[in-house]
């Protein structure tokens, strides 16, 4: 039985600091990169890449938050070059043939520097049609908003798709500060949007005959990247 290649996987960070105009720092959120990557690393080559380049700003309340988590912490203090010094964004395109995943993490920051933003907007749609899987988690599926595939339609049209729901937004206080609502948006844009039974719970939804996978929330990143390999070593690249 032949092994599969080791997949390669190209990680998105937002490059976006500030949540707003509140002064409030924000950026990529630690547990929907580190459970990823925890599960992909001893199988996978990864690549990380952002929309301005260099250090990708991390939210420092997922720290605190995350603080007891084994994986987050471990993470944290021994894989710092992962986000202190990624690539630009526009390094990738075109080279979607030669990866396998595409993964937009989430936190606040992606919805100001990653929904709108064309080159992660054609990033993805090379990885869609090259035949990749394409990927979100929680606020990271804002990327997907715009994104058209060659048929000319918008990757979520019709799709089943998740990302942070209204409810979560609300317990988290902050539904008055972000630009827009990503479960209200992701339906205006003809997406099929699904949730978990309560807030917080883990819900990945899966759509384009498996090639695009999105999830609810943090609880739900680890579960992106099982499902992920789970395919990949099924020979579903």
């Amino acid at each position: 039985m032949s092994i599969a290649p080791e997949p390669k996987v190209l990680f998105i960070l937002s490059s976006h600091s500030q949540f707003g105009d509140t002064g409030k720092p924000t950026g990529w959120f630690l547990p929907e990169f580190a459970h990823p990557y925890a599960v992909l690393a001893p199988h996978a080559k990864i690549f990380v890449a952002s929309p301005t380049g260099g250090e990708a700003p991390l939210d420092p309340g997922s720290v605190e938050l995350f603080k007891e988590d084994p994986v987050c912490k471990t993470f944290h203090q021994q894989q710092s070059h992962l986000w202190k010094n990624t690539d630009k964004l526009d390094n990738y395109i075109g080279k979607a043939v030669d990866f396998d995943l595409i993964f937009v993490v989430g936190g606040h920051g992606p919805l100001w520097d990653l929904t709108d933003n064309p080159s992660s907007q054609k990033l993805l749609g090379e990885f869609y049609d090259s035949g990749k899987v394409v990927a979100a988690v929680c606020h990271g599926s804002c990327a997907l908003l715009n994104v058209k595939i060659a048929n000319g339609e918008l990757i979520i049209n019709d799709q089943p798709v998740t990302g942070f729901s209204d409810d979560e937004e609300k317990q988290v206080g902050l539904q008055e500060a972000v630009p827009f609502s990503l479960e209200t948006e992701l339906i205006k844009k003809g997406g099929k949007y699904e949730k978990a039974s309560a807030p917080w719970g883990p819900h990945i939804s899966v759509g384009r005959n498996g090639r695009m996978i999105t999830g609810q929330n943090p609880a739900s990143a680890e579960g992106i990247a099982e499902l992920f390999l789970k395919y990949y070593n099924s020979g579903r690249k």
